[in-house]
């Protein structure tokens, strides 16, 4: 299957110091970038089928992503070292400074990477995989595969056999691929579900609700709540409500001239060193840093 790539994509304060390094196989095409970006450097991409991005640097401290292009300064999480981008779905990033990063690229047709999923997990199963975004932090394993990768595009010596086959185990190593649930029905919340837990936690301020009162709300028992719960969102009910609490709590930073204490006590934490360590397992940053981050763009 020829594929080549099409992207819509464009840069500022970005440029490669290095002639990058690609190669096409079937229905993939895989490029080795290394670049160097200035401060405040900003970058959009889009593309119609899925592409995965593994950077060989920390970026998390001078790079931030974000799906959000109108609300990039209060929707944005430190960038991962691995991404599995989904087909159709927008990605805008910004820099914080100065660096130099390199990474590995692998587009892929849609066709393509459901023919290779489809016959271990199922056609539903693989449609529902290439549909879920993938972020992750710690790539040890997909960091070796990758390299080896960036190898065989600099010296073409193997079968393409051998570099399809790297491709097929980064996907297999990134991909969120569920395991079957011992024939337990699948179940989601529905939307106007999500909607009444959303405007009930957004009610309590200073509260949270239980697992328990959260079933409550929309009629499930807590056991089979709790299951669907992380299937919709991906996150338990606990980190759902902590995820919700920070957004407001990036309202705040960014809308008023509230210290950080203060803020911590509007949203219902007890003291700043708590609500510290759960805004930045959270978002990435610390408040003050976020806030700085924000003041500057």
């Amino acid at each position: 299957m020829d594929f080549l790539q099409s992207m819509i994509w464009r840069t500022e304060g970005i440029r490669p110091i290095a002639p990058v390094r690609w190669r096409q196989f079937d229905g993939l095409l895989s490029a080795f970038w290394e670049a160097e970006s200035q401060s405040g450097a900003r970058g959009h991409y889009l593309a119609g089928h899925p592409h995965i991005m593994v950077f060989f640097n920390d970026m998390s401290d001078q790079f931030r992503i974000s799906n959000h292009d109108g609300q990039f300064d209060r929707q944005y999480r430190p960038m991962p070292r691995a991404i599995y981008v989904p087909p159709g779905v927008p990605v805008w990033t910004g820099s914080t400074g100065a660096h130099r990063f390199s990474h590995l690229n692998l587009h892929l047709h849609k066709d393509r990477l459901l023919r290779f999923l489809s016959p271990s997990i199922g056609s539903s199963a693989a449609l529902a995989a290439i549909r879920r975004p993938v972020e992750i932090y710690d790539v040890e394993a997909i960091q070796v595969l990758a390299g080896l990768m960036v190898n065989e595009l600099s010296d073409w010596s193997k079968h393409a056999l051998y570099a399809e086959s790297l491709v097929s185990s980064i996907v297999a190593s990134l991909l969120d691929i569920h395991q079957p649930n011992d024939g337990q029905a699948a179940g989601r919340l529905t939307q106007a579900q999500l909607n009444k837990l959303s405007s009930r936690v957004d009610d309590l301020r200073d509260d949270r609700l239980t697992v328990a009162e959260m079933a409550q709300a929309v009629g499930l028992s807590e056991s089979w709540f709790s299951n669907v719960f992380k299937q919709t969102t991906g996150k338990t009910p606990l980190q759902w409500q902590l995820a919700k609490r920070i957004d407001r709590a990036k309202g705040l930073l960014a809308e008023t001239d509230m210290t950080i204490a203060a803020v911590a006590a509007q949203i219902g934490f007890s003291d700043q060193a708590h609500f510290t360590r759960v805004f930045r397992q959270v978002a990435g940053d610390t408040p003050a840093a976020w806030r700085r981050f924000h003041d500057a763009l």
